[in-house]
């Protein structure tokens, strides 16, 4: 029961964060006389920021199933699936900007305040380090958790590749908000006019295959836990669960 105010609050910390982002980006666009609606659009477009907003619905359901279901029954596999499913975008995140990113030029325009530049930084630390920590922290501890069948690897992968195929539709058909160019991609990697279409490929692939390791990471730790907890209670595990 703990648990659930322990997630709902990791959800308002990450709200608090896209929050933060919304309030940098929309001041930006006013001060650089940009398309607001076109900046707000990229914004919600990110990867970094639908991937914090499914984190939050995912929290929130998963508290008020455990509210509205004291006891010791494990979660429904939806909440188990969508918890895992969100939480495999945010540790990679997490892991690509804390090894790769960290130090490297940040996002603060000329002419930032120092409020905005607070808030740039704190939107930032939020969601590629807070959010990342809790998912490790309810993973390993959150009590009640459900051990998933190796397929959930398959539904893992399911919004990261509607995400990449509207990013890479969208790119093309909406320029940049600063008026360099005529095509806009969130990450450069992704960008084929910087190095070709296999070179962003690559990208993609890469991802995927990251995707599916960290997932792999998840339901092992998840069929783990549930191993554990049925031979400490003296039964066997749930059929079905652990043996698919």
């Amino acid at each position: 029961m703990r648990w659930s105010w322990f997630r709902i609050a990791a959800a308002v910390i990450a709200l608090s964060g896209i929050v933060a982002g919304f309030i940098v980006n929309i001041d930006r666009a006013s001060r650089e006389k940009q398309d607001l609606e076109l900046v707000l659009a990229n914004y919600f477009s990110l990867f970094t920021i639908i991937s914090s907003l499914l984190s939050v619905i995912a929290l929130v359901a998963a508290a008020t199933w455990a509210q509205r279901h004291p006891g010791t029954s494990r979660e429904p596999l939806g909440i188990a699936l969508a918890l895992a499913a969100v939480a495999g975008p945010v540790l990679l995140l997490g892991i690509v900007y804390n090894l790769l990113l960290r130090g490297a030029p940040t996002g603060i325009a000329l002419g930032d305040t120092a409020g905005i530049r607070l808030l740039d930084s704190y939107a930032v630390e939020v969601l590629h380090v807070a959010l990342p920590i809790y998912f490790i922290l309810d993973l390993l501890w959150a009590p009640r958790r459900r051990g998933l069948p190796w397929w959930s690897l398959v539904t893992f992968l399911g919004y990261p590749i509607v995400w990449i195929a509207y990013t890479m539709v969208r790119g093309l058909r909406v320029s940049n908000p600063d008026g360099s160019t005529s095509w806009w991609y969130p990450y450069p990697f992704l960008d084929p006019h910087n190095a070709g279409y296999g070179s962003a490929f690559t990208y993609i692939a890469v991802m995927l295959v990251a995707f599916v390791a960290i997932g792999a990471v998840i339901v092992e730790i998840g069929r783990f836990r549930e191993r554990r907890a049925a031979v400490r209670g003296g039964a066997a595990p749930a059929s079905g669960v652990l043996h698919v």
